[in-house]
């Protein structure tokens, strides 16, 4: 049986941050994950995941300036001391949280500057934050986000160039975060990219498509997904990033029984 996490920036979000995590675990959920935890206290993100029972599955490294637009520093060549100053944060966050997975952002393309250039310095930012959160045994994730309807000019934007970096930044607490709403986007043919890439998949995501709603409310065959992922020996967890079509509760009839 899978293992399905809420992400608590897409799901409960008509109640404070605080409640989804209680609300999660009432809605049968046994673990959390969400965008970012930095607007709020550790310590205080500690109480409600124990209060609630709940797992901390995962969350993403700070991503620069959110609300002004950005996506993420890694790929960015001006920005090391402040990745730098993110992942420490970051580790902090997750030690306290028992945190086991980060994803790490890789910023949108700038103007000007080389491929090459911006690869070189996204595999050094990797490495770093790999060999930082190594000390504390957890993984950092790397996802391919599509560029072509929710996030224009992000630089992460293929699988294929997610694996060849993977091989690259030649770490082994490196892993593919396969968001499948984006993989149908980017390319399609889930299945066969489950069933080739199973070793590299350290964390996996739903939503349907189009629209980014909850599973049964688009064209992708997620029963059938769930099966491939049975088949293939992924045990690790789903996490449910989808916008509810109305309420969460109400669109939670989907989930395997």
């Amino acid at each position: 049986m899978p293992k399905f996490a809420a992400n608590l920036s897409f799901l409960f979000t008509d109640h404070a941050f605080r409640e989804r995590f209680r609300l999660a675990a009432a809605a049968g959920f046994q673990g959390v994950e969400y965008l970012f935890p930095y607007d709020w206290p550790a310590h205080d993100v500690a109480e409600w995941l124990q209060a609630a029972d709940v797992e901390q599955v995962l969350f993403n490294l700070p991503p620069g300036d959110w609300a002004a637009g950005e996506r993420g520093l890694a790929c960015l060549p001006d920005r090391h001391s402040e990745f730098a100053e993110g992942v420490e944060q970051a580790l902090n966050y997750a030690m306290l949280l028992d945190c086991e997975r980060v994803h790490c952002m890789a910023g949108l393309r700038p103007w000007g500057i080389s491929e090459e250039a911006l690869e070189a310095n996204y595999v050094a930012n990797l490495r770093f934050a790999a060999d930082r959160f190594a000390t504390v045994g957890a993984t950092v994730m790397i996802e391919p986000i599509n560029s072509r309807i929710d996030m224009p000019g992000y630089w992460l934007d293929s699988i294929d160039k997610a694996l060849r970096l993977i091989e690259t930044i030649d770490r082994s607490n490196v892993r593919l975060q396969l968001d499948i709403y984006h993989a149908q986007i980017i390319q399609g043919d889930l299945a066969r990219t489950i069933e080739e890439n199973i070793a590299q998949i350290g964390h996996v995501q739903i939503a349907d498509n189009p629209g980014r709603h909850e599973p049964g409310t688009g064209e992708i065959n997620y029963p059938f997904l769930f099966s491939v992922l049975e088949k293939v020996g992924y045990a690790g967890w789903i996490g449910c990033e989808y916008k509810p079509l109305t309420t969460t509760e109400a669109g939670l009839g989907w989930r395997p029984k």
